[in-house]
């Protein structure tokens, strides 16, 4: 979820408003349907980093399609900082790999709902990392949010077959990385870095890991596992499009909340393809998640606009 409020003084006419909010909605349907692609492949046991390979290369070749009008794949590689990408290429690969993990072996929509605690995440780690304050009012969201978590996943219970605690603590382990992937990325905006920059050394390094981590246990995989991992990686490049346009289209104020949409997709294809019907304990935590995340981001956008 992004929290980059726009400046006050913007305001999109109507009809790009209309087109940010179906911008997002689209982009969250759009990783639901790239999840479920996934998702289906489940019975093969194509392994991860198998998986990641295909979508690294279909997100590279995009790459560089945008770079030859955006100055050149050499311009866009070159970079005094070397080391910080190489971090938020491991951090963002984790994230990736183990939300790939939790597609296969968790529900939908519980993947969804733990990739919502996110922002709970940011906000704690911002404090020691980049030197935040935390108000009560946020702490408590953050409190809040991570009694969401517990409910959805109820260590507590004997282990369900549908929710394996290692890989709920595997996709846990990833939303904590993407959190420190967000903090790198800020931290290389915040010394000019160029976005092109930033997401060509994330491309280029995730498909090299990638490769060495899956060549050694590489599984051929079936003509229609090929077309569900190419289709997952058209989709999410699709989504990640969606996402970016509706974020120039329209006010952060008005379009973050949507992105919440994404949880009623996921639930949807999972209770249709492959019956993962949550019961009330996990739509009360998803609920609680969601409220905690939209108080941060309400925090985050107040605190800008003054």
């Amino acid at each position: 979820m992004s929290y980059v409020a726009a400046p006050a003084a913007f305001a999109a006419p109507a009809a790009a408003r209309r087109r940010a909010i179906l911008g997002v909605l689209g982009a969250g349907f759009c990783f639901a349907v790239a999840a479920a692609l996934i998702k289906a492949t489940r019975a093969s046991a194509i392994p991860t980093f198998e998986m990641v390979v295909f979508r690294s290369i279909l997100i590279a070749l995009a790459m560089m399609a945008v770079l030859r009008r955006q100055g050149g794949f050499l311009a866009a590689l070159r970079t005094p900082r070397p080391g910080i990408h190489a971090i938020r290429t491991v951090l963002g690969f984790i994230a990736m790999t183990t939300g790939y993990v939790g597609y296969v072996r968790l529900p939908l929509a519980t993947v969804t709902a733990l990739g919502f605690a996110m922002p709970l995440f940011l906000t704690l780690l911002s404090v020691p990392l980049l030197g935040e304050r935390v108000g009560w009012q946020r702490g408590c969201a953050v409190v809040a949010g991570l009694v969401g978590v517990l409910i959805v996943v109820r260590p507590w219970r004997a282990a369900a077959a549908d929710t394996p605690m290692d890989a709920v603590l595997l996709v846990l382990a990833g939303v904590v990385a993407w959190a420190l992937t967000m903090i790198t990325i800020r931290k290389l905006g915040n010394a000019g870095e160029r976005n092109a920059t930033i997401v060509l050394w994330y491309c280029l390094g995730s498909l090299v890991l990638s490769l060495v981590l899956a060549l050694p246990g590489w599984v051929t995989p079936s003509p229609r596992d090929c077309a569900l991992l190419v289709a997952a990686g058209l989709v999410t490049a699709a989504a990640q499009l969606l996402m970016t346009d509706a974020y120039r289209s329209g006010e952060t104020t008005l379009i973050a909340p949507f992105e919440y949409g994404a949880i009623v997709h996921a639930t949807l294809f999972g209770a249709l393809l492959w019956g993962e019907m949550p019961d009330g304990w996990t739509f009360l935590g998803i609920a609680i998640l969601i409220a905690a995340g939209l108080s941060i981001w309400w925090r985050e956008v107040a605190v800008r606009a003054r």
